[in-house]
């Protein structure tokens, strides 16, 4: 079954679909090992992978092949970020025929001035709501596979209002939109009301430390959430344990003491599959 299809069936599961951020083909396959059944490429944590903030720094060119290596990286669907289509609506038709291309599952758009900056980031701008459904409109027109879910999201919220969030996102599923994503709700009750207020599928962004309040996965299946995107935690913990090893090898030359907190040398090499590839050249 074609991943495209794969995810549309988990999505119509009536369970909410969590879907950890990833910014390599390494993430990608450890989210795959852990038991989850897709992932999501995130644009802040790929930028970041660059050591870059996520504020439009990335070319789609550099974008575009992060996506080509998780989507190689693992066998799951993967949700992709595809910023502001990086431009008009004639850079939307590219990137989105890039994007299927690469094997994506489902990509979303969002109604930022471009160059975008973190949903959660202050400061942020929009293009008018009639441009944003012209960019959706040439998306759908640009897509293959009827199965690619097209999701559009919208940061208006912190910029003109939690009311006129709601009407854009109205908007955009007449638009042809197949999924909404309103960023950075902040507040439970909004997070009710977006389910109550805008029909059909839903994607929401929850991450430990932003603007939107943290809510148990089974109470946002409830409310009609098919999706759960969680963006920067495992970037977040690499950083963080990359740390502490740092600082193990300043102060002692080595990594010794923290031992037990490493992946030995035959897990690292199980995880990559170097059996499987040794394999090709034996045969």
């Amino acid at each position: 079954m074609k991943n495209t299809r794969k995810l549309r069936d988990l999505l119509a599961s009536g369970e909410s679909l969590v879907a950890p951020g990833v910014y390599d083909g390494l993430s990608a396959r450890l989210v795959e090992l852990a038991g989850f059944s897709a992932v999501y490429a995130s644009g802040g944590a790929i930028a970041r992978s660059a050591a870059l903030p996520d504020i439009g720094l990335l070319s789609f060119s550099e974008v575009l092949e992060r996506v080509e290596k998780i989507v190689d990286g693992s066998a799951l669907p993967v949700i992709a970020d595809a910023d502001t289509g990086f431009g008009g609506s004639a850079n939307v038709e590219r990137t989105v025929r890039a994007f299927e291309r690469a094997g994506v599952a489902a990509l979303h758009l969002e109604d930022q001035a471009f160059p975008k900056r973190c949903g959660h980031l202050d400061d942020k701008s929009l293009i008018d709501t009639e441009q944003m459904c012209r960019k959706l409109r040439v998306a759908r027109e640009a897509l293959v596979d009827p199965d690619l879910r097209l999701i559009a999201r919208t940061d208006a919220i912190a910029v003109e209002g939690f009311d006129a969030a709601l009407e854009r996102a109205q908007r955009y599923v007449e638009a042809g939109a197949d999924m909404i994503f309103v960023e950075a709700p902040e507040t439970l009750q909004q997070i009710r009301e977006i389910a109550a207020r805008i029909p059909g599928p839903k994607l929401i962004n929850m991450f430990h430390g932003g603007k939107t309040p943290m809510m148990p996965v089974e109470e946002l299946a409830a409310l009609g959430y098919q999706l759960v995107i969680i963006p920067s935690d495992l970037q977040r913990a690499a950083i963080h344990a990359t740390q502490q090893v740092l600082a193990q090898i300043k102060r002692s030359g080595d990594s010794s003491a923290l031992a037990s907190q490493l992946v030995s040398f035959q897990e690292r090499e199980r995880i990559v599959r170097t059996s499987r590839y040794l394999e090709l050249d034996q045969r």
